[in-house]
């Protein structure tokens, strides 16, 4: 069974413009990070581990939906589908605004500049890591629209590892350089999602 976006053109077309629509406001992250770069990188290899398991997830989603069609998700596909285009939808817009609650602190790289404030509002009200958290329902979103149960657990538990490890190098170089404002501020709140972790 071939996934909707495939097999069905107006799926398709929803399918395509969320692709597009996220790897724009990834490119536009991009460019506004370059801007913010006003402190030397702490580090690089995070940043490697997620664009590797980011990479590792996507390959293996893309193509076991198509190659292991055993693993199709074969009821309601239309309803999971439009759940996928959801959570693909609202990952993106979250993500999006938590870029613009850390305004000129955001970098793709881990750095952690001279007399950095936490940021506290926005999503980072009930989130430390809010623009990770649009990340994974990104992925989530991508794994229902393809509806096969290999494509979402690649595209779920693949990028969350390395979205894991990069939080954890994160929250040392924050802790290092913020100290103990970050230290309450990470104690009050969930690390992605509020109720899991």
């Amino acid at each position: 069974m071939q996934p909707l976006p495939y097999a069905n053109s107006g799926a398709k077309v929803v399918f395509g413009a969320l692709i597009a629509i996220w790897v724009v406001g990834e490119l536009r992250a991009r460019v506004r990070s370059i801007g913010n770069q006003r402190e030397a990188s702490e580090e690089w290899g995070s940043l490697v581990v997620v664009v590797l398991t980011v990479g590792a997830g996507l390959a293996g989603g893309f193509l076991t939906a198509t190659k292991v069609e055993s693993a199709a998700i074969d009821f309601a596909r239309w309803p999971i589908f439009i759940l996928g285009a959801l959570s693909m939808a609202g990952g993106i817009a979250f993500r999006q605004w938590a870029i613009a609650a850390l305004g000129a602190y955001f970098t793709v790289d881990v750095r952690v500049s001279d007399g950095q404030p936490v940021i506290e509002s926005g999503p980072y009200r009930r989130v430390a890591h809010p623009a990770y958290t649009g990340m994974v329902f990104v992925f989530v979103g991508l794994g229902l629209m393809l509806g096969n149960w290999l494509s979402l657990a690649f595209l779920t538990l693949v990028p969350a590892v390395g979205l894991v490890v990069r939080i954890k190098v994160e929250e040392r170089a924050l802790l290092a350089g913020i100290g103990e404002p970050y230290r309450r501020f990470l104690a009050g709140r969930a690390r992605l999602v509020p109720g899991v972790w």
